[in-house]
C-alpha cells in the first residue's frame, strides 16, 4: 500500500511574453516512486501529457533556479504574483508553463511530511529486499 498525494491546479502555458493559456493540471507524489514528482497536463487531446522529474529539482526551484537539460525550474514574479516557472523540453517540443507558487508550495510540504527528504530510499523496501535475498 503506498499513500498519494495529488493537487489540482490551473498553469498557464506562455506562448509568449504578453499572451498565455490556461493548462489544467495535476501535480501527483507517490510514496512509490518517491524521488519523483509527476505532473499530468489536460490540455485538448483525449489523454494528458505526463511529465515525471525528481521531486528535489521541484522543492529547489520553488527557490532558486535550478535544473539541466530537458526540465528547467525557478522562482519569479509574474503580473505581481510570485510564481514558479518550469520550462520542459523534449524530442516533440518545449513548452513554458507557469505555476502559482503559494500552492505549489503547500503541495510540496505535503510531500515532505509524507516522505522526508533522506528517507525516499526507506519507501522503496530495498533493504528489506536485500536482506531476504542474502538469507537464501
Amino acid at each position: 500500500m503506498y499513500t498519494v498525494v495529488e493537487r489540482e491546479l490551473e498553469l498557464r502555458l506562455v506562448l509568449s511574453p504578453e499572451r498565455a493559456v490556461a493548462v489544467p493540471a495535476r501535480l501527483s507524489y507517490r510514496t512509490d516512486d518517491p524521488y519523483a514528482v509527476h505532473i499530468a497536463f489536460h490540455i485538448d487531446s483525449l489523454c494528458p501529457v505526463d511529465w515525471t522529474f525528481a521531486r528535489e529539482l521541484l522543492v529547489e526551484g520553488v527557490f532558486r533556479p535550478c535544473g539541466d537539460g530537458d526540465v528547467r525550474v525557478w522562482p519569479t514574479k509574474a503580473e505581481g504574483r510570485c510564481v514558479v516557472l518550469m520550462a520542459l523540453s523534449s524530442p516533440a517540443g518545449e513548452a513554458l508553463l507557469e505555476a502559482p507558487a503559494a500552492p505549489v508550495s503547500a503541495w510540496l510540504e505535503r510531500t515532505l511530511r509524507v516522505v522526508p527528504p533522506g528517507t525516499e530510499g526507506e519507501q522503496l523496501g530495498l533493504d528489506d529486499g536485500l536482506d531476504r535475498l542474502l538469507a537464501q
